[in-house]
């Protein structure tokens, strides 16, 4: 049997393991079931392929992210290591087949989704497979109080009845002791080795910073913490806007969201990991899978949903064990936003059951039929066609997905295709008569080379940004060149599907999983209610929060954080009423905002915001029209 470090060398070129990686490694080679919570970056990932490799046979990885788990096959091919992920969306040909080329194939490693456990095939072949070791990655979906509970992950039990005598090994980034109890009861371990690394990361400092202009401060920030960055925000829109922002600011920036092609998602990412691109503007979903040691900053625009989300991704920086901050940007309105988007648009169980009654109407699924069928969706149209608010009907397919009802996925089979079937000359002789169109045809045309030659998936989004207009517009334009002969269009209106794990029953369907969905909405309501405690506590050390969260107490401070940095300032104390008097002076000569009011006064951005506040309060000062204050006469 080969030592773990030499595997290590040969394959991931590595000389040393980080810390805990060896004992966990060999507590898997003793055939123990093995609990596993490293911090993002700690390298869980090799804990169960260094051994799975060692082993003979073949390792089933469950995970719930279909992204994560094609990177890691993809990381794992490229070493070249045989390895397949089985997704949603394969049919059952070809599932027959993968499964059986894991038999007989010398595969060493399957990842799946909990979700397929539920079906016979593949339980059928994973029995006939020499399977050498079970790694349940985000472990913590299988406790109903962990971040992300998944009932499906329940059905992992099944392969501990299959393969009784291989042991398994869990993994997870964030879980309270709580979430480490059940889901070792749940995955029922015999004698466990647990290993636990400290949730505390010493070298990055926790700054969350009150903010009534975010941009500019945005900015302030990466000037100040010049190096690699990740900037995270809530849509895919915003994730465009900021970036063009940054770039006509003069900073080296991308942006990264999932409705991106796959190729520029690749290229986008080689850039930022290569330092081609300084900063990356990304929606949450950026960095699952993707080791950067050299991050120096992860800044949040917008307020994270939990504290084991914000916690993954501020975990992003500083993975070279170098000074990193995590910066988070909150403003007054901040609270509403967060409360709107996760608290007041969670559904009641008979909004879910109106949902998912209208979606087996939409789809024409008789009562009793339409297990395991597959059917394309359009999310607007949907909404549209029964009235339904946009928000809370997402809401409401997440929680119907999340518990094995329906899956909701983007799998970016139905492209919308087009070609120039016209000459270069005759192309450019038209857009003479016809100028309307000059825009978005250059447009295609710098964007997609080859398209003359061939049919190419476009991105009507990517070319309605670069044109400076609307996708509606782009369509309209496309439609009516189609018309005139000059292009070969497929317009594909949707690039996601439904698939529904259930047959058909309407409200029983609904009542099977009621106290769950109720749970985990309360789950939901305590997670955002922490996230706010978190940002709003001034007198409390930030990574101290943290901490404590996760059931590490300590009453050690960590210096550096936003609350340590305030109480170790030199500046000498100064009442907020010599901060009111030079405030009303300044504002006496000119209405000013409060960024020119925080560069002009000798005093603290938070303590001038906070005299600002009160004034409004108290009907001092009142602001303009265009966001400036100024003082209110009476």
């Amino acid at each position: 049997m080969p030592h773990p470090i030499n595997i290590l060398e040969q394959y991931w070129n590595h000389t040393s393991f980080r810390p805990r990686q060896e004992a966990i490694i060999n507590s898997v080679l003793e055939d123990n079931d093995t609990f596993v919570l490293l911090p993002t970056g700690g390298g869980k990932s090799i804990c169960f392929q260094i051994p799975a490799l060692i082993k003979d046979g073949i390792c089933i990885v469950i995970s719930p992210l279909v992204a994560l788990m094609k990177d890691q096959v993809n990381t794992l091919k490229s070493k070249g290591i045989k390895a397949m992920a089985i997704t949603s969306g394969i049919k059952y040909s070809e599932l027959d087949t993968l499964l059986d080329n894991c038999i007989y194939g010398n595969y060493k490693f399957l990842y799946l989704s909990p979700e397929r456990l539920q079906q016979d095939i593949v339980k059928q072949r994973i029995a006939q497979m020499h399977v050498n070791l079970i790694a349940v990655d985000e472990a913590h979906c299988i406790s109903q109080w962990g971040n992300d509970f998944r009932p499906a992950y329940k059905n992992i039990i099944a392969l501990r009845q299959l393969h009784p005598s291989v042991n398994v090994i869990a993994l997870t980034a964030t879980a309270k002791p709580k979430v480490i109890e059940e889901t070792i009861q749940e995955l029922d371990f015999i004698a466990p080795k647990i290993f636990k690394a400290s949730f505390t990361r010493p070298n990055i400092a926790y700054q969350v910073l009150q903010s009534e202009d975010k941009i500019y401060d945005l900015e302030r920030q990466l000037k100040t913490h010049k190096g690699s960055s990740i900037i995270y925000v809530r849509s895919r829109k915003m994730s465009i806007d900021i970036h063009n922002i940054l770039e006509k600011k003069g900073f080296s920036s991308t942006f990264f969201h999932g409705g991106i092609p796959t190729k520029d998602k690749q290229e986008r990412l080689y850039q930022w990991m290569h330092n081609q691109k300084e900063i990356m503007v990304a929606t949450t979903a950026f960095g699952m899978g993707i080791d950067k040691p050299d991050v120096k900053t992860v800044i949040h625009i917008n307020l994270p949903e939990s504290l084991e989300s914000y916690y993954q991704e501020a975990g992003r920086a500083g993975r070279n064990n170098e000074d990193a901050f995590a910066i988070l940007l909150t403003n007054s309105s901040d609270e509403h936003v967060l409360k709107n988007q996760f608290i007041n648009s969670l559904p009641s169980i008979e909004d879910i059951k109106l949902v998912y009654r209208k979606l087996c109407n939409y789809f024409q699924i008789s009562y009793g039929e339409g297990e395991l069928t597959t059917h394309r969706f359009n999310f607007s149209d949907f909404c549209k066609a029964y009235d339904f608010k946009s928000s809370k009907t997402f809401n409401t397919l997440q929680l119907l997905d999340r518990n094995s009802i329906i899956k909701l996925s983007q799998q970016f089979n139905y492209k919308t295709k087009l070609q120039f079937i016209i000459s270069n000359n005759a192309l450019f002789s038209y857009l003479k008569t016809h100028t309307q169109y000059n825009t978005i045809v250059k447009t295609i045309l710098r964007t997609y080379g080859g398209i003359f030659e061939h049919q190419l998936a476009i991105n009507i989004t990517l070319i309605s940004d670069k044109a400076s207009t609307n996708e509606k517009q782009v369509i309209a334009i496309l439609n009516q060149l189609q018309k005139d002969g000059i292009v070969d269009f497929l317009f594909s209106n949707t690039d996601s599907e439904v698939i529904f794990f259930q047959p058909r029953e309407d409200d029983k369907t609904i009542n099977r999983i009621a106290n769950v969905i109720e749970q985990q909405q309360e789950l939901k309501r305590f997670q955002v209610n922490s996230i706010l405690d978190y940002v709003n506590n001034t007198s409390v050390c930030k990574n101290r929060q943290l901490l404590n969260y996760f059931g590490e107490i300590t009453d050690e401070d960590c210096d550096k954080c936003s609350v340590c940095d305030s109480e170790n300032s030199s500046e000498e104390p100064i009442s907020y009423k010599t901060i009111q008097q030079q405030l009303i002076l300044a504002l006496e000569k000119a209405p000013l905002s409060s960024r020119v009011l925080v560069e002009q006064l000798p005093y603290k951005k938070e303590n001038i915001l906070k005299v600002l506040k009160l004034l409004l309060e108290h009907d001092i000062i009142t602001m303009t029209s265009a966001n400036t204050y100024k003082i209110k006469h009476t």
